[in-house]
């Protein structure tokens, strides 16, 4: 049997007239750039996220930096995030002049530990960037119990996922979003979205997404050329009546596989967990493992693909080397980047795949499923 990490196939073969039927109108219309069909789904988000406005962009990176730049951030400023995630992370802060601060993460959902947040920040801490990581949501609540300043989501993977009942997108100051094929609400290519509570901060979002314009030719700030297709937004459309059912189906995929995963009684296994209050809408199934490089290979010699999120986490990254960070700062971090591994999971993947590939697991460590 073979079976992807990842794949598009059963999903197009699904929904795919639907999506050409979507393009066909955009191309007859001849409005390629914002336009109706923008504003139709920034519309739709900001209701998903029950938020006060929602602002296309042309990718999750430019999602972040943007969010920073309508709150200000720059020059002089620290952003606390964690070192366990994509490099866009820590490179938005970047991009804005502020400096990257790092804390460690916890252990058991691979998210910043609040506790440890709360060492790190210093007067010069403008913004904390919390990144829910794999589909399940840092505990933001606890994170403002210690820093009453600015809170921007890195939501890139947690779209649906909700922390005592507030969705990803909604519980902080600004939040950023990832449409990046591979998503749980993915495009035919790039695409990214800000959202926000606060209305003056969607209008600087609306500018600083067309080179700081809000009258053409006019540029009152200066932004960058950042907007989100019409024909991908078109697309997002049609797939984001379908995502709550795809989070369903993931759901029951994780459970499936951590039922079976238990069952084998694996001591060296550590299985993902949700806490009390949140939801997990399960962008990746990632367990740790002891020996994880040698179950990777041995699962790939049985037909089933397997990805590594992250082998290096963003303070040993060489560009980063002038932060001043070592081996050994960030020990929860730097434990995870050898011993996670993220199983297949997408909606289209079937029950007997899932067992295939906990039989697989099984076979590994010498186990039999009871």
């Amino acid at each position: 049997m073979v079976i992807p990490a990842f794949t598009l196939d059963r999903q197009m073969a699904n929904i795919g007239s639907e999506l050409t039927q979507a393009i066909g109108r955009i191309m007859e219309s001849g409005q390629f750039i914002l336009g109706t069909s923008v504003q139709h789904f920034e519309e739709q988000m900001a209701r998903y996220t029950h938020t006060l406005g929602a602002v296309g962009v042309g990718n999750g990176s430019d999602a972040l930096y943007l969010a920073l730049r309508a709150a200000q951030i720059g020059p002089g400023d620290e952003v606390l995030t964690t070192p366990f995630t994509f490099f866009a992370t820590a490179g938005s802060i970047l991009r804005t002049g502020a400096k990257p601060v790092f804390t460690d993460i916890q252990v058991d959902t691979f998210n910043m530990d609040p506790e440890q947040a709360r060492t790190r920040i210093t007067p010069r801490t403008r913004a904390v960037l919390p990144v829910h990581l794999f589909g399940l949501m840092t505990d933001v609540e606890a994170l403002r119990r210690d820093f009453h300043g600015l809170i921007v989501e890195d939501a890139a993977q947690a779209i649906g996922a909700t922390l005592r009942g507030n969705p990803a997108g909604s519980v902080g100051d600004l939040a950023a979003f990832s449409f990046f094929p591979t998503k749980n609400l993915g495009a035919l290519g790039d695409g990214g979205m800000i959202t926000s509570q606060r209305e003056e901060w969607v209008d600087t979002l609306r500018a600083l997404r067309v080179h700081g314009s809000r009258k053409k030719y006019h540029h009152e700030m200066l932004g960058i050329n950042s907007r989100l297709d019409a024909l991908q937004a078109a697309v997002l459309s049609v797939k984001l009546s379908y995502l709550q059912t795809w989070t369903q189906r993931r759901q029951q995929i994780a459970n499936r596989y951590t039922a079976r995963l238990r069952a084998l009684q694996l001591e060296t296994v550590a299985l993902p967990v949700v806490p009390s209050g949140f939801t997990h809408v399960f962008h990746q199934y990632t367990i740790r493992v002891q020996h994880r490089d040698d179950l990777q290979a041995f699962l790939k010699a049985q037909g089933v693909g397997t990805t590594v999120y992250y082998p290096v986490s963003l303070h040993l990254q060489p560009v980063l080397r002038e932060l001043g960070y070592r081996l050994g700062d960030f020990p929860v971090s730097e434990k995870a980047q050898l011993e996670v591994l993220s199983l297949p999971i997408f909606p289209e993947l079937t029950d007997s795949e899932v067992d295939y590939v906990t039989d697989m697991i099984g076979q590994f460590y010498g186990k039999r499923m009871a």
